[in-house]
């Protein structure tokens, strides 16, 4: 079950820095990254995040 939620998660996370969802990005939680790294900087750590997070699913 914890592997299956890992995976959603972290195809979450690719599919929403790869389509640029605007109500992902806005999120209060999301605007730091935005800020830091900007848009697409952002959205290239959250498919990094997501492929990341997918990785370490399936090691485990």
């Amino acid at each position: 079950m914890t592997l299956l939620l890992m995976i959603v998660i972290g195809l979450f996370s690719i599919v929403a820095g790869i389509l640029d969802w605007d109500w992902f990005m806005n999120n209060w939680r999301a605007r730091f990254f935005v800020n830091v790294f900007g848009r697409n900087g952002a959205r290239a750590f959250y498919i990094g995040l997501g492929i990341f997070i997918i990785a370490v699913a399936l090691v485990f």
